[in-house]
């Protein structure tokens, strides 16, 4: 299995500059052509490298608000529900989650409204402490550095080398660490499609 290469790489960084760019400009920077940055991208996706494409917008030219930072803490059981539910409120753009079980969040919300969409989200009964300051400037640029591609094995759960293996069954394309974990997964699909008929 070929793993991420210096034109992945430069793919990857063209595209979080701009995602939108057509993959013939971006063809000409890695000098290849279009349907191949396409195959690469293509490929990138299939691996799970790049989950989507999104879009950035900027929420002061949008809506009427006040970017804040908000720092809570909840108790350790309540952390991931606290994350999941700031994530999912439209009014919330990051959500982060500290290893020490803080969670982070950046917000656009009305003048002094802050506690009325944590009451709505989280709940004020959980969370323990509340800080928020107003964000007065930001930037957001995801960076590349120079990442070496990180699969796991389906069969065995190890992280796929160069050495590894990939099969398609039915449709979908799967990544194994060596020959044994493919033939292994292989012949279990094989038994439980010849049962399931």
């Amino acid at each position: 299995m070929r793993t991420l290469d210096e034109t992945d790489r430069e793919i990857l960084r063209l595209l979080l500059q701009d995602a939108r760019q057509p993959y013939s400009d971006i063809a000409e920077r890695v000098d290849l052509s279009a349907p191949a940055v396409s195959d690469r991208v293509d490929r990138l996706r299939e691996l799970g490298v790049i989950e989507g494409f999104t879009l950035d917008l900027d929420r002061s030219r949008i809506s009427t608000g006040t970017e804040v930072l908000i720092r809570l803490d909840v108790p350790p059981a309540e952390v991931a529900a606290a994350r999941e539910a700031l994530t999912a409120d439209d009014r919330v753009d990051h959500v982060f989650e500290t290893a020490e079980g803080t969670v982070v969040a950046v917000a656009t919300v009305d003048e002094g409204a802050v506690r009325e969409m944590l009451a709505e989200t989280v709940g004020l009964e959980a969370v323990s402490s509340l800080a928020v300051s107003l964000v007065t400037a930001s930037s957001w640029e995801p960076t590349l550095g120079d990442p070496e591609l990180a699969v796991d094995c389906v069969e065995c759960g190890n992280t796929v080398t160069s050495e590894g293996e990939t099969a398609t069954v039915d449709g979908t394309r799967y990544y194994f660490c060596c020959g044994t974990c493919r033939a292994n997964f292989e012949t279990r699909y094989e038994r439980l499609e010849a049962g399931s008929s």
